[in-house]
């Protein structure tokens, strides 16, 4: 099973640039998952954006702590079977955690979860993913991991905690790619981060200049999305029949767009 895995899609210029390479990449893959939670504009995502991602022949969209930013998406997270916000935000928020796709004969379970360290106060990610693994386990072993976190060390003891037990732990939420993937001693892939797909010459997504001021004077920025040098940021995942990872390789591509 070969999967594609996108880094954060920050605005406009995330989605062009992944349109573009899916035009030509699409049927290479057997199943490919976006973390879109900066898609609209750089902050949330909202239905009418999310269909147009699930239009490019995504199968699933992770979200993370930006999830509640458009109050529109709401409903849509109810409504919408494959995409999925963290799985350790409060119970009976709209949404869930978690969804198994099944593409030509093929399932793949895709779990999302939000780190505690240097975030906003969430339930603990580990002891979450820990609970609901066991169900997952009786549908299939080919599971694979979104932790939407800050710190590096929180991340790779997920890695660590899931080794053996999942296909694959990525991050996100940072944007900044890490160039640390491996495979686990138990056949897990891991990355502390697989970046972002949008404006690479801006901080984080957006144009330096607000964030430069911000940073300056401290006073409130109206931020805007970077349109230079567009990267498309993620990971390619070999997955074999056992639900291991054979082979995890770093994407880090110029689009003009």
């Amino acid at each position: 099973m070969k999967l594609l895995i996108i880094g954060d899609l920050v605005g406009e210029p995330g989605r062009e640039a992944l349109a573009k390479y899916l035009e030509y990449k699409r049927e290479l893959f057997d199943f490919i998952v976006v973390n879109g939670e900066n898609v609209a504009g750089g902050f949330g995502i909202t239905p009418k954006i999310a269909n147009k991602v699930f239009n490019l022949g995504i199968d699933v969209v992770t979200l993370g702590n930006h999830t509640w930013d458009r109050r529109e998406i709401y409903p849509y997270l109810d409504e919408t079977e494959n995409i999925i916000r963290p799985l350790n935000f409060a119970p009976g928020t709209p949404g869930k955690g978690y969804t198994i796709v099944e593409k030509n004969g093929k399932k793949l379970a895709v779990i999302n979860i939000q780190g505690k360290v240097f975030m906003p106060p969430i339930a603990c990610p580990f002891l979450a993913v820990d609970e609901l693994l066991p169900e997952i386990k009786k549908i299939t072993n080919n599971i694979i991991v979104d932790f939407h976190g800050e710190a590096t060390s929180e991340k790779q003891a997920m890695g660590w905690n899931l080794d053996g037990q999942v296909s694959l732990v990525y991050g996100t939420h940072t944007h900044t790619q890490t160039a640390d993937e491996r495979i686990l001693h138990r056949g897990t892939g891991y990355i502390t981060d697989i970046g972002m797909t949008g404006g690479h010459d801006g901080i984080l997504g957006m144009n330096k200049k607000e964030s430069i001021q911000k940073f300056k004077d401290g006073l409130p920025a109206r931020w805007s999305v970077c349109k230079e040098n567009i990267k498309i940021n993620g990971i390619i995942v070999d997955i074999n029949e056992y639900g291991r990872t054979e082979k995890i390789e770093r994407l880090n591509l110029h689009i003009s767009i």
